[in-house]
């Protein structure tokens, strides 16, 4: 299915392409990327999507064809231009689906919206990224000395660390050429926000009830992690996937795409 692209410019001025498919008068999902992704990383997904599923799959600020501003790059910051983008398209509330390091934005949106998040979805995200020391030695020795034009080896690298099971090659390409729009200084802040992010500490606050999704062979995130969001979270379960790596959204799209419509109908049954 082609997916046309669409664009809404926030009350900040910031400027969000996204797509949107489904019946409009069906539950709304917005999908939200990790790290230096864009909506297309949802895009294998969105094709196994039943009709009664309104989906919306937004580019985050400063990430792909999305606007760049100097600041704001926190997942406080992004949550709200998600809440923006809720008033803006007249949609009271949603089920909020991150991915990887969007999963940040998720439950920050779910703690200071609660009214407007019908469910939450944390695919392959972390409880934290605090005190882990992979995650800062690549700060240190990688990401906080990018410099542009981004090395497009680097992010080949980067995004295929990820990977347990083949995907479409096209698709890949496509996500490398996403990756390689975000420059330097927004690879940087972004994972500063990351890095600085404390919700953690608050995710006994969210209300919402969460569907937690996990690949045991997720080389970046272990079991461990995934029972801290289960027991921090009040109304959450986990659920996962056998075979599957980080990537989970990329390595078996048909299946997430089955466990989010299930999920979100089952919070008006």
């Amino acid at each position: 299915m082609k997916k046309v692209t669409k664009s809404v410019e926030l009350p900040n001025r910031v400027m969000l392409p996204y797509v949107e498919l489904g019946d409009p008068s069906g539950i709304p999902l917005v999908l939200l990327h990790g790290y230096a992704d864009s909506w297309h990383t949802f895009e294998l997904v969105l094709d196994h999507l039943p009709e009664s599923i309104h989906a919306f799959a937004l580019t985050q600020r400063g990430h792909g064809d999305a606007s760049r501003p100097l600041a704001g790059y926190h997942p406080r910051d992004f949550a709200e231009d998600l809440a923006g983008f809720l008033d803006m398209l007249h949609l009271e509330a949603a089920v909020i689906a991150g991915g990887s390091s969007g999963g940040f934005v998720a439950r920050r949106f779910a703690i200071d919206h609660p009214e407007s998040t019908l469910g939450l979805v944390l695919m392959g995200s972390p409880f934290t990224l605090q005190n882990k020391s992979g995650v800062i030695e690549l700060w240190d020795t990688t990401i906080s000395k990018l410099t542009d034009p981004i090395d497009p080896s680097f992010v080949y690298d980067f995004q295929t660390s990820f990977l347990i099971q083949s995907v479409p090659q096209a698709f890949l390409k496509t996500m490398i050429q996403e990756s390689l729009k975000v420059p330097a200084r927004v690879w940087k802040a972004t994972f500063k926000g990351l890095l600085e992010d404390h919700s953690s500490k608050e995710l006994d606050q969210i209300q919402a009830p969460s569907l937690i999704i996990w690949g045991d062979r997720d080389t970046t995130l272990f079991l461990e992690d995934q029972k801290k969001l289960v027991a921090k979270i009040p109304d959450s379960q986990l659920l996962v996937y056998s075979g599957a790596g980080h990537g989970l959204y990329w390595e078996k799209p048909d299946r997430i795409a089955a466990d989010l419509a299930s999920f979100t109908k089952s919070l008006i049954n």
